[in-house]
């Protein structure tokens, strides 16, 4: 089995994850369509108002499994097209599209659950991942379904970028999310670009936020010759045969950061 997806120039999928449409949010989501829909054929999926059901449930699986782990009854529900419809809806939306925009605030250091339930239901086995290459190697992490793709993560947080920095009592924001860009995205092949972060987001004043909107914009104007920050790829020797790094490349280090090229 070999996954292939269609790769449109400029289109774009816009998945948003946030309770209200009079937020800071709701306003870059409107806003960061509208500067991207320059350069872009948009969609969009706005999970809180399309009331998206982020819980996987039996019904997502093929009826006529003979059992096995989820992600195999997934993968076996994708083949057969038994996917429920408003999850065959999404992944339409994200096999069209050559780039991806996550936003959502900082909850609890992570994404919002529905985000998380997006992932769950969405990035099933056979469209996602679940090949092996020419080489007998999984097709993840940096390979896979969604290989050539590109992500902009889109993150409001409460807290100043210090607290939320390198050194800061609330942990780096890139690691933080570590779990998103390099477990979730590089795992189906998808490259990310740098974080957009939007400190200090509980209190900014009306000036601040037109700033922000502009800042925004701003980035939306160049994102498509922006450059992907690339993790290293399972199959280009780093790893082995162990997934874990090999001994002699930055030795004795152990932090996420040694993941990246």
């Amino acid at each position: 089995m070999t996954i292939t997806h269609p790769i449109t120039p400029g289109t774009a999928l816009w998945v948003h994850a946030h309770p209200r449409s009079d937020s800071l949010n709701g306003r870059l989501f409107a806003e960061g369509v509208r500067a991207l829909s320059t350069d872009f054929d948009v969609r969009t999926s706005d999970l809180y108002a399309q009331g998206f059901d982020p819980v996987l449930r039996e019904s997502d699986l093929r009826p006529a499994s003979t059992g096995g782990p989820i992600w195999q009854q997934l993968e076996d529900a994708y083949a057969s097209g038994s996917l429920p419809d408003d999850i065959r809806s999404e992944q339409a939306k994200l096999a069209a599209a050559e780039l991806l925009v996550l936003q959502f605030p900082l909850w609890w250091y992570a994404p919002p659950a529905i985000l998380k339930g997006w992932f769950d239901r969405v990035l099933t086995g056979g469209f996602a991942h679940g090949d092996v290459d020419a080489q007998g190697l999984p097709r993840r992490y940096g390979d896979g379904g969604l290989a050539g793709r590109r992500a902009l993560v889109v993150v409001t947080a409460g807290e100043d970028a210090r607290s939320i920095g390198p050194r800061g009592i609330s942990g780096d924001l890139d690691s933080l999310l570590f779990p998103v860009t390099h477990g979730v995205l590089w795992y189906v092949g998808i490259e990310t670009l740098d974080l957009h972060v939007v400190h200090d987001a509980d209190s900014l004043t009306a000036s601040e936020v037109e700033a922000e909107v502009e800042r925004l914009r701003e980035r939306l104007s160049g994102i498509a010759s922006e450059p992907a920050r690339r993790f290293r790829s399972l199959r280009d020797g780093d790893y082995r045969e162990t997934r874990a790094l090999r001994a002699d490349v930055l030795p004795g280090r152990t932090d996420l950061q040694i993941h990246y090229v």
